[in-house]
């Protein structure tokens, strides 16, 4: 390694040991030309994960989140704004710097099982490849080490035929572990499994979190898998709109109404979810299209609208 290789990677080393988020995005744009036409797939989009969070990204078809995660991934190239991950801003990689990301820093989770999976060779077998390809040494401990954190101890030498769906998934949870990534992103991970393998997937991606403190990126269109991570951001196109928070009953109903009797609320041990629409830096706010349309207000139109400030909540008024 030269002088000046080996600088840049002390220097990167640094940026990733002083920044808390794993991932920061800020006004990301992503644009797809052809010939004729334009599409504009990311807008603007804001975001931070925390090291260490597991987080579920949920959207509709073409809302942007696919897209965001391909970029996470190294696999697709940002247009415009901020992506930081790590401390390294990706839109000042090389294609080697990409070729080494990939390899080093996060790790991938398809739905569909054939993009991760070799299917003439053995469960374990699939989880050494990668090491293989990078020249470790120990292959087979670690192989067997990831195979039984994800609960296939007992099926080591299994052929992809001989699996089943949610276990074939399991495998490829291990293999996106092989190179010990920092971040590990999953797309649509549960999407051709039934309710109960959903559940034991998601279960395996909580323990990988926990135990070993990887970040964590699902991106899903379950709502009821993604309300069981710690946190939900919801995109609408292609920017942040909104966060649906966890909290209790009784924590929602003392927030709106206030506890002006002196009295505690009674406890409550169901858990219920509050969305919270998403204010970016440069104050752009997304009002759920149902909203729009009971004020007769149509997207993407440039309609006027007059806002009221009072107390502590701003109104908005289509304008007359």
């Amino acid at each position: 390694m030269t002088k000046k290789k080996k600088k840049k990677l002390e220097h990167e080393q640094e940026l990733i040991a002083e920044s808390e988020y794993a991932i920061e995005c800020e006004n990301l744009v992503k644009i797809y030309k052809t010939d004729q036409i334009e599409v504009v797939a990311l807008q603007g989009l804001d975001l931070q994960v925390k090291k260490g969070e597991l987080v579920a990204i949920v959207g509709t078809s073409g809302s942007g989140k696919s897209t965001l995660l391909n970029m996470l991934g190294g696999l697709d190239k940002p247009s415009a704004g901020s992506l930081t991950v790590n401390g390294r801003n990706l839109l000042k990689f090389t294609e080697e710097d990409y070729m080494i990301y990939k390899r080093n820093t996060v790790g991938f989770v398809w739905q569909n099982n054939a993009r991760n999976l070799v299917p003439y060779l053995t469960a374990v077998q699939n989880v050494e490849l990668p090491m293989l390809l990078q020249g470790q040494k120990e292959r087979r401990a670690r192989a067997l080490e990831l195979l039984d954190a994800v609960g296939l101890s007992n099926r080591l030498n299994s052929r992809l035929d001989q699996m089943s769906g949610g276990e074939q998934q399991r495998v490829a949870i291990a293999i996106s572990l092989a190179n010990n990534p920092a971040i590990l992103l999953a797309d649509e991970p549960t999407g051709s499994v039934d309710t109960k393998t959903s559940d034991q997937l998601l279960q395996v991606f909580k323990d990988i979190n926990e135990k070993r403190g990887v970040t964590v990126v699902i991106v899903t269109h379950d709502l009821r898998l993604a309300k069981q991570v710690n946190r939900v951001v919801a995109i609408r196109d292609g920017r942040t709109s909104s966060e649906i928070i966890k909290k209790s009953h009784a924590e929602i109903m003392s927030e709106s109404k206030g506890w002006d009797n002196g009295e505690e609320p009674a406890p409550e041990e169901q858990e219920v979810s509050e969305e919270l629409v998403v204010l970016d830096r440069t104050g752009r706010l997304q009002i759920p299209k149902e909203y729009l349309e009971a004020l007769e207000i149509k997207g993407g139109s440039k309609v006027k609208a007059d806002l009221d400030l009072e107390q502590e909540r701003i109104y908005i008024h289509k304008a007359q």
